[in-house]
């Protein structure tokens, strides 16, 4: 990966979605229930990647030994709901798959968090670091355009 130099910030402008999905194995043993729901994000995301009208702006994976946990930034609600409940999308048949195969029981788990973060209330900085994070989705520029300290970043509203 390419190090950025300098101070960056997040180019994006505007509200952002922050969706947080992810499964618990409970179980090791009980595969047949929890592999399939592992099996489902890849189908997902190459979809969503696929389609730049989706509004899935980026995501990054973290691995656990029994947890899995995703970080996506969306451009809305709206667009992040849409796909959830399209039934002729990756996600609606997978979800159905779930409550009828892992569900039974408790041998995995799965969860998610939405945070609606509107226009001006976030604030990112990388320094000397590769594009990750909503600076990998939106790109970056310096920091000292949106202000010199985190404060500063946080006071400015973006320009519409």
């Amino acid at each position: 990966m390419d190090v950025v130099e300098g101070r960056q910030t997040a180019a994006h402008e505007g509200e952002i979605v922050v969706f947080l999905i992810g499964m618990r194995v409970n179980k090791l043993r009980a595969w047949r229930q929890w592999l399939p729901v592992a099996k489902g994000m890849g189908p997902m995301l190459r979809e969503l990647s696929e389609d730049p009208d989706s509004g899935l702006l980026g995501f990054r994976s973290f691995f656990g030994l029994r947890n899995t946990t995703m970080l996506q930034y969306w451009e809305s609600t709206e667009k992040l709901q849409a796909f959830a409940n399209d039934p002729d999308r990756t996600h609606r048949p997978a979800w159905t798959e779930f409550y009828k195969l892992a569900y039974k029981g408790n041998n995995v788990g799965i969860w998610h968090e939405t945070y609606v973060v509107p226009a001006g209330n976030f604030e990112t900085i990388y320094g000397n670091m590769p594009l990750l994070g909503l600076g990998k989705a939106s790109g970056v520029v310096p920091a000292n355009k949106r202000g010199r300290t985190a404060a500063e970043r946080l006071a400015k509203k973006p320009v519409s």
